[in-house]
Order: C-alpha cells, then sequence, then structure tokens
C-alpha cells in the first residue's frame, strides 16, 4: 500500500510539473521562446517571420515563437504582462518606452548575455538609449532620422536651392523657403504634428535645445531655453505669422498629409524616414517626390532618435537562449534585412555599410548620410516622461502652434507644470 501511495503522489507530482510552464515551456528537452514583435508593414513582418522560421530550422532544440503585438497598445499590455507573470521571453519595444520597466525590473541587464561582436558593431551613442542606471535593458537595433519628403518638380520650378547632408538648409533658411513656396491656396510645408512632443524635441537637438536637465544630485528638471524655441518658434512662425505651413495638418498624423502632398497643396512634409514605404506605394504614376534633410541649427544635423529595440524578460528561464537568438536576428546581413524590411536605418556599423542602403532610389543614400548624426532622444532616461507627455507636454505644444497661446505661456506650462510632474518620479 505505501509502495502505491507514493508512486501515486510522484506521478501527481510529475503531472503538476507539467502543468506550471507558464509562458516558457520547456517540453521533452526542448525550450521554447515567445518572441513578441511589433512589425506591422508587410514587408517587415515577411523578413521578421523568415528569420524566425530560419532560426528554428537551425535551432530544434530552441523554439522561437513569434508573436504579433501592436505598437498602439505595448506599453500598457506589457505592463499587465509583466505584472500578471506572463511577459514574453523577447520584447520587441522602442527605447523611449523602457524606462519604467528597466527601473521596475521588469526587464534583464543585458550586459552580460550579449555577445562581443554584437556589442562592438553597434556604437555607443545607440547603446546609451538603452542604459538605465547601471544596467543595458535593451538592444537597439533599427533607427529612423526625420527627414523632409518633397515635391520634387515643384522645389524645382521655384528655383530654390536643393539641400544636402553635407549643405543643408538652416532653420532661417528653411522658413524663408517655404514662405517663397505658398500662395495661392498651396503651402510650402505641412507638419503633422498630432503627436508634437517627440518631433519637437529630437529636431530641437539641431539647435542645441535640451529640455531636460540632470542635477548634481540625479534629479532632472525642465528648462525651455532659448535653444529649446527654435524649432517650436519656426513652426508657430510658419502655421501663424507667414501662413506657409497649413494650419489643418497641425493635428493631423503623418499618414494624413500624404492624399495632400500627391495632390499638390503641400511642397513639402516632414516625416519619418519610414514613410517612404507608404509614398513609394501611393504615389500617382509621374510623381516626382524626394528625400531631404531636416534643417540644421547650431548642432548642425544633430536629431534625436528613439530606437527600436529588443529586450529580454527578467522573468525568463532562458535568458542565455534568448540572447542567441537576438544575436542571429541582429547578425549584419539580417539586420540588413530587418531595416530594409521597415524602410528604416540599420544601427550596426557593419549593416550600414550595405550597398543596398546608399542607393539613390527612393532617398536611402539621403538617410544613411545622417546616421552619424543620431543621438539619444532628449528623453530617454527621464522617469515620469510618458506623463509629463500626454497631460503637459502634448496639449501645450498643441495650443502654442495653434496660435491659442504664446511663448511665454509655453514655457510656464512645460517648466512648472512638468517639473510638478516629474518631481513625482525622482522623491
Amino acid at each position: 500500500m505505501r509502495a502505491r501511495l507514493t508512486t501515486g503522489v510522484l506521478v501527481l507530482l510529475l503531472l503538476l510539473a507539467g502543468c506550471t510552464g507558464g509562458g516558457h515551456a520547456a517540453t521533452g528537452g526542448r525550450i521554447t521562446l515567445r518572441f513578441q514583435s511589433l512589425a506591422w508593414q508587410q514587408e517587415s513582418v515577411k523578413a521578421t517571420k523568415e528569420l524566425v522560421k530560419e532560426w528554428n530550422a537551425a535551432h530544434p532544440d530552441v523554439k522561437v515563437e513569434y508573436v504579433q503585438g501592436s505598437w498602439d497598445s505595448v506599453h500598457d499590455q506589457l505592463l499587465t504582462s509583466f505584472e500578471g507573470g506572463e511577459a514574453p521571453d523577447i520584447i520587441h519595444d522602442a527605447s523611449d518606452d523602457l524606462a519604467d520597466f528597466a527601473y521596475g525590473g521588469y526587464l534583464a541587464d543585458l550586459r552580460g548575455l550579449l555577445s562581443h561582436r554584437l556589442k562592438s558593431d553597434i556604437p555607443q551613442r545607440s547603446w546609451r538609449t538603452t542604459t538605465f542606471g547601471d544596467g543595458v535593458y535593451g538592444v537597439p537595433f533599427l533607427q529612423e532620422p526625420r527627414v523632409l519628403v518633397a515635391n520634387a518638380t515643384w522645389l524645382k520650378k521655384a528655383g530654390v536651392r536643393t539641400p544636402t547632408p553635407e549643405h543643408p538648409w538652416s532653420w532661417p533658411e528653411f522658413r524663408q523657403v517655404t514662405k517663397r513656396l505658398s500662395g495661392g491656396g498651396r503651402y510650402g510645408v505641412a507638419w503633422p504634428l498630432k503627436e508634437p512632443v517627440s518631433a519637437t524635441l529630437n529636431l530641437s537637438l539641431s539647435a542645441g535645445g535640451e529640455l531636460f536637465h540632470r542635477g548634481a544630485d540625479g534629479k532632472v528638471t525642465v528648462r525651455f531655453g532659448a535653444a529649446d524655441q527654435v524649432v517650436p518658434r519656426t513652426v508657430h512662425d510658419q502655421a501663424n505669422t507667414d501662413h506657409s505651413a497649413s494650419p489643418t495638418t497641425l493635428g493631423s498624423g503623418g499618414s494624413d498629409t500624404l492624399p495632400g502632398f500627391f495632390g499638390g497643396k503641400y511642397a513639402m512634409v516632414p516625416l519619418g524616414f519610414s514613410y517612404r514605404q507608404q509614398i513609394a506605394q501611393q504615389a500617382p504614376k509621374g510623381f516626382a517626390w524626394q528625400v531631404l534633410p531636416a534643417p540644421a541649427g547650431a548642432d548642425g544635423l544633430a536629431q534625436g532618435v528613439s530606437p527600436q529595440t529588443l529586450s529580454i524578460a527578467e522573468d525568463s528561464p532562458h535568458k542565455k537562449e534568448a540572447a542567441a537568438f537576438v544575436d542571429f536576428l541582429l547578425r549584419p546581413r539580417n539586420m540588413v534585412r530587418l531595416a530594409l524590411g521597415d524602410w528604416m536605418l540599420p544601427t550596426g556599423t557593419r549593416a550600414l555599410q550595405d550597398p543596398a542602403l546608399h542607393t539613390a532610389e527612393n532617398g536611402w543614400a539621403t538617410g544613411t548620410a545622417l546616421a552619424a548624426h543620431l543621438r539619444p532622444a532628449p528623453a530617454q532616461s527621464v522617469r515620469g516622461y510618458p506623463e509629463w507627455k500626454d497631460k503637459v507636454a502634448t496639449p501645450a505644444f498643441q495650443e502654442y502652434y495653434s496660435g491659442a497661446i504664446g511663448l511665454a505661456a509655453l514655457r510656464h506650462r512645460l517648466e512648472r507644470d512638468g517639473n510638478l510632474v516629474l518631481a513625482r518620479y525622482q522623491r
């Protein structure tokens, strides 16, 4: 009887053990890793799934399961999954979304997990976007400069100087050009600023703007100085003084401006580099467009970016295997495949040298020439930034760009209200 009872208990324990694998199963000696990807464009989804398939074919003992996520809901979805113990092993996100997860202990410190090849291939300026405190909590792998997409025929007829990465427009020159291109119900530029904060802060680096200042005690405060005002004043004056920027697009997303751009209503639209795919696919036959660098300021073509990242969940029991998959996914040739699929730039030095990224077609060469000027976005390591952006900065910039408030009121709200928000995260 005792022998039968002992055997029954052992069987029961084994059955229970087999039911507790959660999202990180190991079946019959085979590990299954869940990889949540935010790829959404058809080409990028295809490239990512192909790489997962290639990994699985070469690693029968470590299977990667592709899970589709969404940029629209990723922050809240990840927070829920972390707190519920159901986070994916490998997490696709953006560097400006990582700070709270990193400081909250949800992401693994990658310093001892990544290969020397990967660590040395990605420049230090990119690694700074995923460094929080003493740890590194994501691998930055794709980045997207903001560029000017222009109606080439319109600019040529107007006889304006064509800017290049070697000789870009200054912000004052850009304002004058848009005035010259405007008139008769047509505008020199359409600013799609439905989400105005990241665009404003990232472009302001070219003028020397920083906005967030970290003191000796490590605490961050907002100071909206003269350099921070260059880009907002340009946009405001184009829309409200010069009438060279369409006022109706200020509350629009990038895709919303494309019909008017194709229809000859706007000469230029500042957009993320990846929008070229939509333009190439949707532009009417015979429509000539070109990619121009964003204007330069006191700090040249410097521009803030928040690269796409790959992180590993702290709760994953298979961190080494997850890191090996990340290393495979980001081999130079594979990184190029991901970049081409997303119409973005890779962070890796070797990948950036690929000839496919240096062609004049669709503006690839112009974008690649900007890679050396990309810097961590000003808000990268600021705790409380999402709340500051949503509750303070977004409505303040929207009201300023629409002409509802002036520059003094914008500064007052960014600094006074903004510092009250950030102070709660830094006690």
